[in-house]
């Protein structure tokens, strides 16, 4: 890669710490993944969901050092999330703490995918691998890689978190949209079955492992049917603003709930929201308001 790259501080994340000895075998029996495949060289994408198989947040895991790790997920969800995990530590070797103001998370990227973000301390070379989940320790600085075709990569580092430059935050907030990662906010939190949200196609379930809060849930839903609602990406006609936990019908009579939205240069919004798959039985949500806005392709295949 011999492109220039930009950055941007992604100062609506915060971070959870999880220390202790028995801080992986505690997460594993939470989290969706498989944590046992964390590693210094490999970080991980993980739904933390309640006992109907609901997300309440996605988390981002990262290690730090044997049983010292950071989840990465929005900040207004990290003290909720400790909390409710706390509930569940008992006797174990665990301790959870919100490190958000002890680090500083930032997004890395190409010009041309972060036209308005900083130039890069990094040069491209040095970065981990274009393979999702793929993490690296430079200078100080965590590298994990979020995206590969266009490559991405998340920063982290310990220091105050930055303000971030709202253009480029959206630009990348585009860039999420478009590789078909949802987030989940405070507005989307228990909204959303695991699989609604496409994280048995983003590699964040561990079909094969032991039990964890809402797995019999998942499991039945992977195992027993189709899955007829699925978040998918819309690119409104007109200037229209939308934010997640906003609702409306499209054209096609389809009701959908905002995951993740973006506004364009030109005020039309891009996208992701759950919605019946397109042939699929739906409910018009009773006083939705209509949205006119064109499907468009996920880089994934959606499980069948």
């Amino acid at each position: 890669m011999n492109c220039e790259l930009h950055c941007t501080a992604l100062a609506d994340l915060g971070a959870l710490r999880i220390a202790g000895a028995d801080a992986v075998r505690f997460l594993q029996g939470q989290l969706s993944n498989d944590v046992t495949r964390l590693t210094a060289e490999r970080a991980l994408l993980a739904g933390y969901h309640n006992p109907q198989g609901r997300t309440i947040a996605l988390l981002r895991l990262v290690a730090l050092a044997d049983g010292e790790l950071l989840a990465l997920l929005p900040r207004e969800l990290v003290a909720p999330v400790s909390q409710r995990l706390a509930k569940f530590v008992l006797r174990a070797k665990v301790s959870l703490a919100d490190v958000s103001g002890e680090w500083r998370i930032g997004a890395v990227a190409s010009r041309t995918e972060l036209e308005h973000g900083e130039r890069a301390a990094v040069a491209p070379q040095e970065l981990p691998a274009p393979r999702a989940g793929a993490q690296r320790l430079l200078g100080g600085r965590l590298y994990v890689t979020v995206g590969e075709q266009p490559a991405r990569w998340l920063e982290i580092a310990r220091g105050e978190p930055l303000a971030a430059r709202e253009t480029a935050r959206e630009e990348w907030r585009l860039r999420e949209i478009r590789a078909g990662l949802a987030q989940v906010y405070a507005a989307t939190s228990e909204q959303f079955v695991a699989q609604m949200l496409n994280l048995d196609a983003l590699d964040a379930i561990a079909f094969d492992k032991g039990c964890y809060t809402g797995q019999e849930v998942i499991a039945r839903a992977h195992y027993r049917g189709r899955v007829k609602r699925r978040a998918q990406r819309f690119r409104t006609r007109s200037a229209l603003k939308l934010a997640p936990g906003d609702g409306g019908v499209l054209s096609d009579g389809r009701a959908f709930t905002v995951v993740e939205a973006a506004r364009l240069p030109d005020g039309r919004c891009e996208f992701l929201a759950v919605a019946p798959l397109a042939g699929a039985e739906s409910a018009t949500a009773a006083g939705a308001a209509a949205v006119d806005a064109e499907p468009l392709e996920l880089p994934y295949a959606l499980p069948q």
